[in-house]
């Protein structure tokens, strides 16, 4: 078997999606669960990219329920898992509910042939690290930065083994302004762990301190407002890369800060994206692991470099060439980072590159178990 020279996962393959939700439901809700998603079915089939879905009931415990849905592309779906509609459109579901459980995959092979204009397969089977990326963003009240970074910084990680197959590896904090943003990465299920993370009393010490510094209100004693918090706040894995072999001395873990121009979210990440892959076979580029995250109009591409990034800005910003430096300008709003030209030469690529690292609050591996 041959080995990559680097781990690559990515949502812009251009690959149909296949999502599958597992769903428990309360005790004779049954009735109600199908009115609910009666109502919410057609403002799903209406949403662009929306090839089809299936509701299945088990044989062996009618509280248990199966939603799959297919998808032309990850891209569209995405757009709309994040949007404020879909908030609004699974709401009625809620009271329902016990336990939900949302799973993603790219189709790979199928049978009954091509389906012409519905989206391709996914070309090869993607080569991951054991490792699931996942950030959360919000904004916090203005002058209360320096509050929220010393709450922030002064928590004391959870255990690392979740159970026999899950496992904390990493939680790192950034602020950008008054934005934060908290990336973790977990071996085995990410629900799991952040399920285990949220029941640790000093993480739930650390969210109460924070609730009067938020700017959406959030009460964490009520599900609903806890829930939907979180799913606003949740700023998916969208493409990662990383270089193959045993990691470098020196490597240092920096975020990048894009906010994208409305409505340029996405092509925003894919083009971070396709740079930052091109670049994984570029033995000078400083970026030893790159992941973009993005969540509508915010883009957050995170980095662990080999030495200090303003020694090639450029490269560590993940765009090389006139061509896609002009491209990036065009699609990131310049005035919300305090630059208006776009990183085409060393001296604008460091001044973009100083306006758009995030402040690093606290980066830390989860204490073992």
């Amino acid at each position: 078997m041959t080995t990559s020279p680097y781990t690559s996962q990515t949502a812009f393959d251009g690959s149909r999606m296949r999502v599958t939700l597992l769903v428990d439901l309360h005790e004779g809700a049954q009735q109600e669960f199908l009115d609910a998603y009666e109502q919410m079915r057609d403002r799903v089939a209406s949403v662009p990219g929306h090839l089809g879905d299936q509701l299945c009931q088990s044989l062996e415990n009618p509280s248990q329920w199966l939603i799959t849905s297919e998808w032309a592309t990850a891209p569209p779906y995405l757009a709309w898992v994040n949007s404020e509609e879909h908030l609004e459109t699974v709401k009625p579901l809620q009271d329902c509910v016990r336990e939900l459980r949302s799973m993603r995959y790219g189709i790979v092979r199928e049978t009954g042939g091509a389906r012409p204009g519905l989206g391709g397969l996914q070309t090869a089977a993607r080569l991951g690290d054991g490792v699931t990326r996942h950030a959360l963003t919000f904004t916090v009240k203005p002058g209360s930065e320096s509050k929220v970074a010393e709450i922030l910084a002064g928590y004391a990680p959870p255990e690392s083994r979740v159970d026999d197959s899950t496992r904390l590896r990493r939680t790192t904090l950034f602020m950008h302004g008054n934005r934060v943003v908290r990336t973790v990465e977990v071996e085995g299920d990410l629900t799991t762990a952040l399920r285990h993370v949220s029941r640790q009393p000093e993480i739930r010490a650390v969210e109460e301190a924070l609730n009067p510094h938020l700017e959406q209100h959030r009460d964490l004693t009520d599900p609903e407002s806890a829930r939907a918090f979180f799913v606003r706040a949740a700023m998916p894995a969208v493409h990662h890369v990383a270089r193959g072999g045993p990691e470098p001395d020196g490597i240092t873990r920096h975020a990048l800060y894009y906010p994208a121009r409305e409505g340029c979210g996405m092509a925003l990440a894919q083009l971070l994206s396709r740079q930052d892959e091109a670049a994984a076979a570029d033995p000078a580029s400083p970026v030893h692991r790159s992941t973009v995250f993005q969540r509508e109009n915010i883009v957050v591409r995170l980095i662990d470099v080999c030495g200090d990034p303003e020694t090639d800005p450029v490269r560590a910003l993940g765009i090389q060439g006139p061509r896609k430096a002009a491209v990036l300008a065009r699609l990131l709003d310049g005035a919300a980072l305090g630059v208006s030209e776009p990183p085409t030469d060393d001296r604008a690529a460091t001044r973009l590159l100083t306006h758009a690292d995030m402040r690093l609050i606290t980066d830390r591996r989860a204490a073992q178990s």
